[in-house]
């Protein structure tokens, strides 16, 4: 038997993302808590599952297995591109909803929709009549129906499995009720298309016209009797599908139509429905502009709560807005240097706390999570009666965690670098109930990380050493594996972050890992100070970060540097040979975006404007223009089905490459997206990566 190597685990459980629990629902007494997690650390397909929390003990609620073997082949298309907008990884059930008292669970499994009872003894699970195409079941806050959205429509039907009627139904196939838009989806984490009102009589519903919007064609060069597959891409400068919503009555009533200055905001961001009435967030084109509106739901006709603005732009912030059970509204506000936390009118955290979101509000209890330093998230609660408090979890130890909180319990997701894995605790009433098991797979790899603040600027970085290695022993090459952008830091006190970087090391190179301007947890100003350029400031903070690093750390060869990153860092490393090959030797970029034009209007415009406005900023950043200048070994890798970053990226600039006469390697992924999940795709890509940098850093010291 074959001895399983770190690539081949690492493919085979989705980034060791299989067996996380995950997904929290609490019920109001804080006695249950549903969830979602698959039954091993190889196991592909999501079970939801049940945990009590005074027995401490978990219940399988529905097994796909036993209802519908979910393969991935017989999902509809729309769920297909939900799950890519979602990053999901696995199958199964990948979702659910539950009524308000968490009594029963609905969730949809290839196309066919199931309601499972939560508090009845045993495991029950009823499919409910639907075409077979159904997707994104809700249970209405009193547990009586179930809305979904199948081909485009909006529909409903009895949890007995009585009553099923559309109520909004396309009226071209330009058009979808109930579903989220590409750009809601793919950069404002809104994945839903319609809200419940609190009583289960109505619902709010989006209706998404992509008529006016450009169309992609995403095609299948390794089967060339495959007819392309269009795409609706809203790239950077041109039109957007037009979002209107609409209040609708179970009851089949006329739908009334909500109006706002949809011209001068045709972001829908957000939308909170409680007791205290409607609340929908809208943004304007180049995101200066964010506003809360009250809707008056009989007339549909809404008022400005709030409007807040920025020169830069304005966060969508997960979480809010929210309510406390006063019906104050909870927001947050950039302010004195920080993200704060809004309670009414009054910021309740003070400048020493980065707010990163809001986990949810437990009667008058806002719970919350930010930082006081970037590489570490913590959980935060704030009451009128006792002001802000940070939640010291009895046995969690500090790092990164995640909370959702109901009924006076809290279940904390944590993870920190004294463990690889996942855990995740319950406490009742701030004392420890339990632990929710992860069954995700143990790496095959041993963490050597030092957290590290680097240079003028206070870059926080990782350095990773191989196993073993003793400071002073030898140099080592060095490989750069950055993200680099912004939304997302790689340098946390989170163990799993660095896998990929520690097996790297492993093979004999000191791994450095830096975020630079425009990561988040260091305040507005650092975020914002990329925009209208995200390509130089990002690049100086990697190699003034190297240097600091190799000043702090003389076992570091900068004679012998490469660099590799996906996605923005994909973009990232080729911009390091194109525009300091005296600094780095060899590139690996996967799925970069070479030319913004090509990529979506809401990330792209928040950084660079609109490119009728602000060309030179788009010019500014271009790795098409850049091409004649790269004198270094440089790898392109693309999914041949990524229809977030098109693989259009990639061909153009080996187009312009090849025009140069600029030497290059291309690696097409066929059938791959962004994500480039198949496990012997995943296992091959860090193999080859390996061997082209050390192809040509061997070049580099011979030459």
């Amino acid at each position: 038997m074959t001895e399983t190597s770190f690539p081949r685990q690492h493919a085979r459980t989705r980034r060791f993302s299989l067996g996380v629990p995950r997904d929290f629902v609490i019920s109001p007494d804080g006695e249950r808590v549903v969830f979602l997690r698959t039954q091993s650390g190889t196991d592909p397909l999501t079970c939801l599952w049940q945990f009590a929390v005074s027995t401490g003990t978990s219940t399988l609620i529905a097994d796909p297995a036993t209802l519908e073997q979910d393969d991935g082949a017989e999902v509809p298309a729309e769920e297909r591109m939900r799950r890519e907008r979602a990053r999901e990884s696995s199958g199964g059930i990948v979702r659910f909803s539950t009524d308000r008292d968490v009594t029963r669970a609905a969730f949809d499994l290839a196309g066919k929709i199931y309601v499972a009872d939560l508090v009845a003894g045993g495991a029950r699970a009823t499919e409910l009549p639907t075409a077979g195409r159904a997707i994104d079941p809700r249970l209405d806050p009193t547990g009586s129906h179930v809305a979904y959205v199948e081909a485009g429509a909006l529909s409903v039907v009895g949890t007995g499995g009585d009553g099923s009627r559309a109520l909004m139904s396309p009226e071209n196939d330009q058009v979808t009720y109930g579903l989220a838009e590409f750009v809601a989806a793919e950069e404002m984490a809104r994945q839903r298309g319609y809200w419940w009102s609190p009583d289960g009589s109505r619902m709010l519903v989006a209706r998404v016209d992509v008529s006016r919007v450009h169309r992609w064609y995403i095609a299948d060069p390794a089967n060339p009797a495959s007819q392309p597959v269009a795409v609706a891409y809203p790239a950077a400068g041109t039109p957007n599908a037009e979002v209107t919503l609409h209040l609708v009555d179970i009851d089949g009533s006329a739908a009334v139509d909500v109006q706002w200055d949809r011209a001068g905001f045709e972001y829908v961001t957000t939308v909170d429905w409680s007791e205290h009435g409607l609340l929908v967030v809208v943004e304007s084109r180049d995101q200066r502009t964010m506003r809360i509106l009250e809707v008056d739901t009989s007339t549909g006709e809404t008022s400005v709560v709030r409007e807040d603005t920025d020169d830069a732009w304005i966060d969508i912030v997960a979480g809010v807005p929210a309510r406390l059970d006063d019906g104050t509204v909870v927001w947050t506000v950039d302010r004195d240097g920080a993200k704060r936390l809004l309670v009414g009118e009054d910021p309740v955290t003070g400048t020493d706390l980065q707010v990163r979101d809001v986990a949810g509000v437990d009667g008058d209890v806002v719970v919350f999570r930010a930082s006081t330093t970037p590489t570490e998230v913590g959980v935060y609660t704030w009451s009128k009666a006792a002001g802000v408090q940070k939640m010291n979890a009895e046995g969690v130890t500090p790092g990164v965690w995640r909370a959702r909180r109901s009924g006076g319990t809290t279940v904390i997701t944590a993870r920190d670098l004294e463990g690889t894995g996942v855990r995740v605790s319950v406490h009742r009433d701030s004392v420890r109930a339990g632990e929710i098991e992860s069954l995700a797979e143990t790496p095959l790899i041993s963490l050597n990380v030092r957290l590290l603040t680097l240079g003028a600027r206070q870059l926080r970085a990782a350095l990773v050493l191989p196993k073993g290695h003793v400071p002073g022993s030898g140099k080592l090459p060095v490989l750069l594996d950055p993200y680099g952008g912004p939304a997302m830091q790689k340098v946390t006190a989170s163990a799993g972050t660095f896998l990929e970087s520690q097996w790297f090391a492993d093979q004999g190179f000191a791994v450095l890992v830096i975020d630079g301007r425009g990561t988040p947890g260091r305040g507005p100003e650092w975020d914002r100070s990329i925009r209208g350029d995200h390509a130089t400031p990002v690049l100086e903070d990697q190699v003034d970060g190297l240097h600091a690093a190799a000043a702090e750390w003389a076992d570091l060869d900068l004679s012998r540097v490469a660099i590799r990153g996906w996605s923005f860092g994909g973009f990232l490393a080729a911009l390091a040979v194109l525009r300091r090959p005296d600094v780095f030797h060899v590139a690996i970029a996967g799925a970069p975006v070479t030319d913004d034009h090509l990529y979506d209007t809401h990330y792209t415009e928040r950084y660079l404007g609109n490119p009728d406005l602000e060309p030179a900023n788009y010019a500014a950043v271009s790795l098409i223009t850049e091409a004649p200048r790269l004198t270094r070994p440089l790898m392109l890798i693309h999914g041949l089905s990524d229809d977030n970053v098109v693989v259009a990226h990639t061909l153009r600039l080996s187009a312009a490459l090849l025009a140069a006469g600029r030497e290059h390697t291309v690696l097409p992924l066929t059938g791959a997206t962004h994500m480039a999940n198949d496990e012997a795709v995943a296992e091959n890509l860090l193999l080859l990566e390996l061997e082209f940098i050390r192809r040509a850093l061997a070049d580099v010291a011979t030459g």
